[in-house]
Formats: C-alpha cells, structure tokens, sequence
C-alpha cells in the first residue's frame, strides 16, 4: 500500500489556505476528478481526500454532502436506508463512514459527518429550500459552502434557498407525493416540497454571473475551479445576507435566472417573471446565451 500521508497533509494545508478553519460546519460540492487524475501515480484514493477535509477541519468540525436523488420527483419510491444518490465519490464514501447521519428530503438530502452530525439527526424537512432545512440549519450554524472543481451553476444549491426564504416571482411551490420508507423502514405516501423554477414560462437558472459578484465583492475566498487546489470557500450567512439584497432590489435577472431565448422568442408579448421585475420584455431576451437548467 502506497503511503499517501504527505498528500493528505499537503491536502489538507491547501483547503485551509482557502478558508476550511478548524471547527467549522461546512457544506461541500465537489468534482474530485482533477485532483485524482492529478495524482493517479501517488495513490490518492477519496477516502484520502475524505480524511485531508477532516484533518483541516479538526475533531469539532462538522461536514455536509449533498445526497440528491431526482426519482421521487417522478414517481419513484424512497427508501432512507436504500436509495441511491446522484452526487458522486466522495458523498459515496462519506455515507458509508460509521456515524454518518442522512437527512430526511428525499430529493435534497445530505449525508453529515463530525462533531455536529447529530444535529440533523431526524431532520425531515417539508420544503427542499425552506426555514427548517440543512440550508437554514448551516446559515443558524454561521457555517460555510466550499465548492471544489465547480462552477456556481453546478454546485451552488443555496442560492434557492435564498431565493425561497426571499419568495422571488420566478419559482413557485410545487408539491411531489410518492411512496417513502423512513430509516424505520416503515413505508407511506407522502408530500414533499421543492421551490421550483417557472419553466412553464421560460424561466432557467443561471447562477454563475452571481459567483463572479462574490468573487468581486470579496465573498468567496480561495482559488477558482481548476485553478490552484480548485477550492473556495463563503460564509453562508455573507452569501445569504449578499443574495437577498440582490434579491430586494429586484435585481436577480442575469444574476439568478434567464428567460430562455426560444421561449421569449415564441411569446414576444407574455407577461412573465422578467417582466414583472421590471425586465426587458421576453423579445428583447433573444440573444441571451443558453445556459443548462
């Protein structure tokens, strides 16, 4: 077996040079192929990276994956002890890890692990976004997100969260049911919430114009993905206090979503969302560049 010690501290140095202190509650979204590929000679396992995180983060600090699974949403059934998630290698081996705690949402759920694991112990929330969810909990917590290898459109789920507690005009409430066994494994039909986006009217997420506004305003710290150790790091409260001004000042369009081009193409003279925030209207949006939902 390689030794792979003087990786994991070297690893571990990089993560706190962008801001993983010991101690702290931190939600990470990760794409660990870079790294593994950077070190495919040395022996780096994810187990490895794994243990680098917990090492920045010492013996009281606390770590959140997300564990999304979209099949509920279409009728698929949810087992807490059995169904799969959609979120990569090291939430896989995270949730294998002894003591590891799986929140209740059966499309946004996370894995915890560390000091404050218990604390979401039982967490079951309604509303994928909402004030009772790990969102809200890491905000109470003054946690932080630490994004490796991604860009803010493919990691940075607060940003509904912001959006939800804010209630903009271009997401609604949407309510799925399906079977669900709890950790018990008893097994019901039950409700569940997510704060969705208004496709019906064109609405797609486009998140990475707000990433550079962190950047800007001094908000995230550390190195841009695939750049460096690819690590950043934000206060969830700074994050949600910098969103919800944006937010209140009705200036999310660009920032949070678009209009698909096509559809404002299609429905020159609709009101909608971007209108009702006082937006160009939709024929105006057709050069708009596409962005994935």
């Amino acid at each position: 077996m390689i030794d792979t010690t003087s990786l994991k501290t070297s690893l571990t140095a990089a993560w706190q040079r962008c801001g993983i202190c010991a101690g702290d509650t931190v939600l990470l979204h990760s794409d660990l192929r870079r790294i593994l590929l950077k070190y495919r000679n040395d022996g780096l396992t994810v187990y490895d990276i794994l243990q680098s995180f917990f090492q920045a983060l010492g013996p009281q600090g606390t770590l959140l994956l997300p564990l999304c699974n979209f099949d509920f949403c279409h009728g698929g059934h949810f087992d807490m002890r059995a169904t799969q998630y959609h979120m990569g290698a090291l939430t896989n081996d995270a949730i294998q890890q002894p003591g590891a705690v799986r929140t209740g949402h059966p499309v946004y759920s996370f894995c915890a692990l560390g000091y404050a694991a218990d604390a979401f112990k039982g967490v079951n929330n309604f509303s994928a976004y909402g004030a009772d969810s790990p969102f809200a909990m890491l905000r109470e917590m003054n946690g932080k997100i630490a994004v490796l290898d991604l860009p803010d459109q493919h990691s940075m789920i607060f940003y509904h969260h912001v959006e939800e507690s804010c209630g903009v005009s271009y997401r609604y409430h949407k309510d799925f049911r399906s079977l669900y066994t709890d950790e018990d494994g008893n097994t019901n039909f039950c409700t569940y919430r997510i704060y969705v986006r208004d496709v019906e009217h064109g609405v797609l997420t486009s998140v990475d114009p707000m990433g550079e506004l962190l950047w800007e305003a001094g908000c995230y710290h550390g190195d841009r993905p695939h750049q460096g150790c690819g690590l950043r790091t934000i206060s969830a409260r700074e994050c949600f206090s910098y969103v919800s001004r944006i937010i209140e000042n009705h200036e999310e369009y660009g920032k949070l979503f678009i209009i698909d081009p096509e559809y404002a193409q299609d429905h020159p003279n609709e009101t909608n969302p971007a209108c009702k925030l006082g937006q160009p209207n939709p024929a105006e949006l057709r050069a708009t560049s596409h962005v994935s939902a």
